[in-house]
């Protein structure tokens, strides 16, 4: 349960829409709920600020099921599944039909990212915009994963594709995007070397994501996490390889501090 859907509960007990009786079970099952299989985190929003997000890999569509809807019915209303392959997401949406029609309506997949939604993409409520920027078209199943990241988590979105390095002009005819982001994730694999030229030209935080895309060299995207590591510029910050969803979420968590200023 959210802050937000915690203060509309209280609201509505006081204005006697709802029971005492229905709020105080709403409460007391607020923690968690324990499907044997899963401990679903109902309280992670008020903690944290954003709901817990499925990681679907590993989980069978039965399984992520149940989860979608334990956190339903604790009035989680939008639920962020990643790493969802095709087949399991045909699966999955088959068995909303029986037991939630209106998930089942409402569940968007998403096969380049591997990504579900199910409650739709929320209105923008970030300070600014969140610039994804991705060095090759290899890279945008990462890219994308933390664009629909993002977006779920209600940031306003610039997708930057096909700028890398070895065409730097095309990077460079972008500056103004860059120079009035709020947060810059730079998605790279190769020799990772897009996240430095952002960190140079960017007054904001970076977020470098090394991609497994490259040649034998590239040891699955180790050499563009070290080139990161290891870079130049300042305020360039690495997240695992291939990690777009970790890279969207830090964005987003960026992007939404209080007392930040919103860039021209």
């Amino acid at each position: 349960m959210e802050e937000r859907e915690m203060r509309a509960l209280l609201a509505a007990v006081a204005e006697g829409s709802i029971d005492p009786d229905e709020a105080a079970l709403r409460f007391k099952t607020a923690p968690f709920t324990d499907l044997g299989y899963a401990k679903v985190d109902h309280q992670r929003g008020m903690r944290q600020g954003v709901a817990e997000v499925v990681y679907g890999a590993g989980k069978t569509p039965a399984q992520m099921a149940g989860i979608v809807a334990s956190m339903r019915a604790a009035g989680q209303e939008r639920v962020l599944i990643t790493r969802l392959s095709l087949e399991a997401a045909d699966e999955l949406r088959a068995l909303l039909r029986e037991s939630d029609p209106q998930a089942a309506e409402s569940f968007a997949y998403h096969e380049l990212p591997r990504l579900g939604i199910v409650g739709g993409l929320p209105a923008p409520d970030g300070n600014g915009r969140v610039v994804i920027a991705a060095a090759g078209t290899s890279d945008l199943p990462v890219a994308e994963e933390a664009a629909f990241t993002a977006e779920v988590l209600g940031n306003d979105v610039v997708r930057l594709y096909d700028v890398g390095v070895a065409g730097i002009h095309r990077l460079l005819a972008h500056a103004d995007d860059i120079a009035s982001a709020q947060v810059v994730v730079a998605v790279a694999g190769m020799e990772g070397a897009l996240a430095s030229v952002v960190g140079g030209m960017a007054s904001c935080p970076v977020i470098a994501v090394p991609t497994s895309v490259g040649y034998g060299a590239s040891f699955g995207g180790v050499a563009a996490l070290l080139a990161m590591l290891n870079s130049c510029a300042s305020g360039v910050s690495v997240v695992n390889i291939d990690n777009g969803f970790g890279a969207g979420y830090q964005a987003s968590v960026i992007n939404h501090l209080s007392g930040s200023q919103v860039r021209p």
